[in-house]
């Protein structure tokens, strides 16, 4: 460690890759039987695609999995050592974004965003669930409950004085919204579909 001083991060930023690369939309519902998830809906890996199979327990347990990677890397990372959790956290988001295994066309994040908040602090997470939930609720519409989370996750955090996540918090934030982009193009256009309803993109 001592010789090599980049061998620590490169380790964390590794295993949070890898963590975050696991694609569970996609296992779980090969291993179901119900076909390839990127040719189902919107096409997305997550767990509101995986909804729209019809299978509901896929789908939580497709929000459960990828929130627990994000979780996982922190932990793990954090066990080597405490200022790698950010590492791990930052690489799993982005191995969920963008894994090598599907080349690089992964989810949009916000489950792998809430298990990270999670575990770095678990306030934040507290505060992106609700507002997630709330958004979902009011507007119908999954995508902004996750953009609306996603932006509430910075904020939360400078709010609560950790500023040493707000940095991470802000790219995540800003990641989540360059992959819901189609979707903000619908929703300006009123054609997204609210939940429950079929999505072409």
């Amino acid at each position: 460690m001592t010789t090599y001083p980049w061998a620590g991060p490169a380790l964390a930023l590794l295993i949070g890759y890898l963590l975050g690369s696991i694609p569970f939309g996609l296992i779980l519902t090969r291993m179901a039987g119900a076909g390839d998830i990127r040719v189902i809906g919107s096409g997305n890996i997550g767990a509101t695609n995986v909804l729209r199979t019809g299978r509901k327990g896929l789908a939580v347990l497709t929000l459960l999995l990828d929130g627990l990677k994000g979780a996982a890397a922190v932990w793990i990372c954090g066990y080597l050592s405490p200022m790698f959790g950010p590492l791990g956290a930052f690489a799993a988001f982005v191995g969920h974004l963008y894994p090598v295994w599907l080349r690089f066309k992964g989810g949009k994040g916000v489950a792998t965003l809430l298990g990270i908040a999670l575990a770095l602090s678990w306030k934040i997470g507290v505060i992106l669930a609700l507002v997630w939930l709330a958004a979902m609720a009011l507007t119908r519409f999954s995508s902004v409950g996750g953009m609306s989370a996603a932006i509430a996750a910075p904020v939360a955090a400078s709010a609560l004085g950790e500023f040493e996540l707000t940095l991470l918090l802000i790219f995540c934030a800003m990641m989540v919204l360059w992959k819901h982009r189609q979707n903000i193009t619908r929703l300006l256009d009123g054609t997204e579909p609210r939940i429950g309803r079929a999505a072409s993109g």
